[in-house]
């Protein structure tokens, strides 16, 4: 789709006047996949034009990937002929931006982008190490094309030390950090943190490092080059479990330990994730004392197991964790997740369902309150909802102005009204396929 049969559509999305803390920031994007965007678009939430930099000849993969709306696919089950501007993940990761196209394989395409950076205050990457280096971009060319440019990196392994040229996604980042090595159950292999949780947990360090560079800006004049290492940000979450190991010797994995969803200090118990009734539901359970455990016996209805004399005190039941559980499990496997939590509750019991992607848009009261799904209207998939920022200010607003960019969207605004290119250039620079 060419950035003139988009017409239409580019006139009901141009870009406004955009308020916020970080309005009149311009930002050259050169980020792609989750633990870039999803950085960047903080940005564009509270006030900066972030300009995503796309490639017709080399997709953004979440531009191709599941989830698309109205359709059941796996994660990460690309699709070859996929249209470019359904993805959820890419149009979830990229609302409030602009978007352009640019073949940095062309030496137009190069000076285009060099105009551009010279046009914006921060560049923004995540590409594996060396591919900038390769385009000439490093931060002493930045900077003699932007006077006090912020450049923001953001890799696996940062971009100094023997490791910097590795490649990495969240999994192995999730890994290399030791998240992985201290999760699971006793006594079984490790089970890791899900697909890809360091992807998003990088992405919020990220953003918090481009503004305090902007705020040191602001109070210096004086740019810098941040550099963001995934693996450390996820060291930066296993305080305790070094804490452990070096001040009293302890061994990270041990029969004992992980201890998967069990608490030793103070000793609950039952105290777990309990299946309920479906497929893959659960609900949290946690008994802390004596008075909680005959909160949790009445709201059950009291049934005879409970009397059983490894249940009769908090020591005991700690102890008898595996013969508990399996009662427990019993009760929870006739009821819904919702229903069990609710219940547990309404008796002063600590409970919570494991709420899935339907429970956490549908159905969870605190979230409706608090807004933090909205819906947008996009040009390819329609209506469709998005989740906003978690943070609420007194004084600041999200500014939400528009869903993400379909591809090649902004290439007439930003080549035209931004760099000050004629239309009949930029119609060539299209026939070329420069962008």
């Amino acid at each position: 789709m060419t950035a003139h049969s988009q017409a239409p559509h580019v006139a009901a999305r141009r870009p406004v006047p955009r308020v916020g803390p970080l309005a009149g920031i311009r930002v050259a994007d050169f980020c792609w996949m989750g633990v870039g965007s999803v950085a960047t678009r903080m940005l564009g939430d509270f006030g900066a034009e972030v300009i995503k930099i796309e490639n017709r000849r080399r997709i953004d993969r979440p531009r191709l990937l599941p989830i698309y709306k109205g359709e059941v696919r796996n994660y990460g089950e690309e699709i070859a002929d996929a249209d470019p501007n359904r993805g959820g993940l890419h149009n979830n990761y990229s609302r409030n931006k602009l978007g352009i196209t640019v073949d940095m394989k062309t030496r137009r395409g190069r000076e285009l982008v060099d105009a551009l950076i010279a046009a914006s205050s921060v560049v923004t990457e995540n590409f594996a190490p060396g591919v900038m280096e390769r385009w000439g971009l490093t931060y002493e060319r930045l900077d003699e094309l932007s006077p006090g440019v912020i450049y923001g990196r953001m890799s696996g392994f940062g971009h100094s030390g023997p490791h910097a040229h590795f490649k990495s996604y969240g999994p192995i980042v999730q890994a290399v950090s030791g998240l992985s090595f201290i999760s699971g159950l006793p006594g079984r292999e490790p089970s890791g943190w899900g697909l890809s949780y360091m992807d998003n947990q990088a992405a919020y360090y990220n953003s918090a490092a481009l503004m305090m560079a902007i705020l040191r800006r602001h109070k210096t004049g004086q740019g810098a080059e941040v550099d963001v290492s995934a693996t450390e940000v996820g060291i930066s979450m296993i305080g305790p479990d070094m804490l452990d190991v070096s001040v009293n010797d302890a061994v990270t994995r041990r029969p004992d330990f992980p201890r998967g969803n069990r608490l030793d200090d103070p000793q609950a118990a039952p105290h777990g994730v309990y299946p309920c009734a479906g497929e893959d539901r659960w609900v949290a359970i946690a008994v802390f004392d004596d008075a909680d455990w005959e909160r949790f016996v009445q709201a059950i209805g009291e049934p005879d197991w409970a009397r059983d004399p490894r249940f009769a005190t908090q020591a005991l039941r700690h102890q008898h964790q595996d013969e508990l559980d399996e009662h427990v499990s019993t009760w929870t496997r006739h009821r819904s997740p919702r229903a069990a939590m609710e219940l547990l509750q309404a008796a002063g019991v600590a409970a919570g369902a494991a709420q899935n992607a339907e429970d956490v848009n549908e159905h969870d009261p605190q979230l409706a309150a608090r807004g933090t799904f909205f819906e947008l209207d996009h040009p390819v998939i329609g209506t469709a909802r998005f989740e906003g920022s978690p943070i609420r200010f007194s004084r600041t607003v999200q500014h939400t102005w528009r869903s993400a960019p379909l591809l090649g969207e902004d290439n007439h605004y930003v080549f035209g009204e931004l760099l000050g290119l004629p239309q009949e250039e930029i119609a060539e620079l299209e026939a070329e396929g420069v962008i």
